[in-house]
């Protein structure tokens, strides 16, 4: 018989256990039912890429740890990211390529325990594999011009160019992926129709592309009637070297290119004892704005009046005489080229542009290397199809001058960057034109920054006059006229940009104009200060200039009243301003 106690005992602690049980079983329970079940959410589930090859997106959610992408197709699919921790992320897909058929790649998204999602890629079939594309569908030529160009891009590896008129010559015909440059040349035209021809550039799987190629008579007679034979002599310079010699230059503004004749704008005639004034006050390079179309003895055969061509070449004279280096130009002049860098003006202006230069460069051919030439002077350049009319104003011009030979084959030819404007410059103007001999071209540039406190007349909406310029010049009295843009880092700045873009690779830059208006109302400590300001701001332009590589030109329109710009007394030639040609020539030092 079982002790009665010891039954007693195990059936009362029985309970104990049996709690302690259901304890932990209802704490084992709980935590499975409070697990979280891993997600995941993909949108869109089917994504469209263009034939031409392209990028869409696709966003992952979840609530898992991690995710990972499985891109059976990694060679043509290029994802932003394959794999990532973030509960929320962006996926951006890349397709590069076209397909010859239908594009139904897939996609799997996997996240923890989570049901994985596909995501269709999709990209119709192309035509073709591979494409080819020309900068220019159409290039005209008037006569003969040695210096055409157009520029291929290829996906392809390879494409050839199929001509058929045997007077075009290319300098090659085949090329593959990326950018090619082909040079383009045509044979004189003789008689007075023009003619036409098509170049056919194709690659296999790939499609073909059509440039049309035509020739047309000049607008104008050839002016070019007496060319000679290279002369060198005296033109031993390089444009550096030449640049080297120029220790800083004057203009003779608003007199030469002034529409309605040389007095037209209150200006004397220009005279040799100004330019010996100019000369004996420091500078050794004078830049000679000048207007020509309104000088035409026929405006339809473009033919310059040869007492104006005469004129011109007096004046010149002058400097070379005096030992001065002159630079000459076709000035604003009508603004015919300068405000019709358009597609549409290009034949006609440059057809003008050869006429003029053909006569300029003949009647002044004789002149060593103190003369220089410039082909235009601020054009009006916003954009790239802008530009690459205007490197067609600027190649005309060079050939021109080259081929009237002598000494103009060797001569420094000059050419202007858009609007002469720094940043635009920099921007769009990405190469020089072509040029027969090595080393003799420049740029130019101007600089009238900032135009509130260099030009601005009076308040507009946008910005108000600046007085005063420099850290060390602005007032206490007047804080809203203290220049608060354009100050001494940014001309820095700027001037660098000219320095690496040209001046590092062996092109010098003329600082073809740059001023300041004398602000004569005011008075007393203002006056003063605003002088002082304007005196310092001249002196740091000529200053930076020289360091970074450019030859500074003072513009001088010869007003002597309010906002003038005057250096000389051009009525009794006199110095009129000698703080500010003080500070020029301090400047250069």
């Amino acid at each position: 018989m079982e002790n009665p106690k010891r039954y007693k005992k195990t059936s009362s602690t029985n309970p104990i256990y049996f709690s302690w049980f259901l304890l932990i079983l209802f704490l084992f329970s709980g935590c499975e039912k409070d697990e979280i079940k891993q997600t995941l959410t993909v949108t869109p589930t089917k994504i469209s890429i263009p034939a031409d090859g392209g990028s869409n997106s696709f966003n992952i959610k979840t609530n898992s740890p991690s995710w990972q992408i499985y891109n059976s197709n990694a060679e043509e699919i290029e994802l932003s990211n394959d794999q990532g921790t973030s509960s929320v992320e962006s996926i951006v897909v890349n397709v590069t390529g076209r397909t010859l058929i239908n594009r139904y790649d897939t996609l799997l998204i996997s996240a923890g325990t989570a049901d994985p999602v596909k995501v269709i890629v999709q990209q119709p079939s192309s035509e073709y594999l591979y494409s080819l594309q020309s900068d220019l569908a159409k290039i005209d030529f008037i006569e003969k011009n040695i210096s055409g160009s157009f520029t291929i891009t290829s996906t392809a590896p390879l494409w050839t160019i199929q001509k058929s008129a045997n007077w075009v010559v290319l300098d090659g015909t085949s090329g593959g992926e990326g950018e090619t440059q082909i040079q383009i040349a045509v044979d004189a035209l003789s008689g007075t129709n023009e003619r036409s021809t098509s170049l056919i550039i194709s690659g296999e799987n790939a499609n073909s592309i059509e440039i049309t190629i035509t020739q047309k008579a000049g607008l104008y007679p050839d002016y070019n009637t007496t060319p000679i034979a290279p002369d060198q002599t005296g033109m031993e310079s390089s444009a550096l070297q030449l640049a080297s010699k120029i220790k800083i230059g004057w203009n003779i503004g608003n007199t030469l290119e002034a529409i309605g004749g040389e007095t037209a704008w209150g200006n004397p005639m220009v005279t040799e004892e100004l330019i010996k004034l100019v000369k004996s006050n420091g500078f050794n390079a004078i830049r000679i704005p000048c207007s020509w179309n309104q000088y035409l003895e026929n405006a339809e055969t473009a033919k310059i009046k040869s007492v104006w061509l005469d004129r011109v070449k007096e004046v010149v004279k002058y400097c070379v005489d005096n030992d001065m280096y002159a630079v000459l130009n076709i000035h604003w002049d009508g603004g015919w080229m300068e405000n019709n860098c358009t597609i549409e003006a290009q034949y006609e202006n440059n057809a003008k542009q050869k006429a003029f230069w053909q006569q300029i460069a003949t009647h002044l051919r004789d002149f060593d290397e103190h003369l220089i030439f410039a082909g235009a002077n601020e054009p009006n350049v916003e954009n790239e199809t802008q530009m690459n009319v205007l490197m067609s104003y600027h190649q005309t011009f060079i050939d021109a001058v080259r081929a009237t030979g002598g000494k103009n084959a060797y001569r420094v030819l000059v050419v202007q960057g858009p609007s002469t404007d720094i940043e635009k410059t920099n921007q769009l103007m990405t190469s020089m034109p072509e040029d027969i001999v090595d080393d003799r071209l420049m740029a130019e540039i101007h600089y009238y920054t900032p135009y509130q406190f260099c030009l601005m007349t009076e308040d507009a909406n946008w910005g108000k006059m600046f007085y005063f310029w420099g850290a060390n010049y602005h007032s206490t009295n007047l804080t809203n006229r203290n220049a608060n843009w354009g100050e001494e880092d940014d001309i820095e700045e700027l001037f660098g940009l000219m320095k690496s873009q040209f001046v590092d690779k062996g092109i010098p830059v003329i600082l073809g104009e740059f001023a300041a208006i004398k602000r004569t109302f005011l008075t007393g400590d203002d006056l003063q200060l605003h002088l002082n300001s304007r005196a310092y701001y001249l002196k740091y332009v000529a200053y930076q200039a020289k360091l970074h590589g450019m030859l500074p030109f003072y513009w001088d329109a010869g007003n002597m009243g309010e906002n003038a710009s005057a250096l000389f007394n051009r009525q009794n030639n006199s110095v009129f301003d000698q703080q500010a040609l003080d500070a020029l020539m301090t400047g250069i030092e």
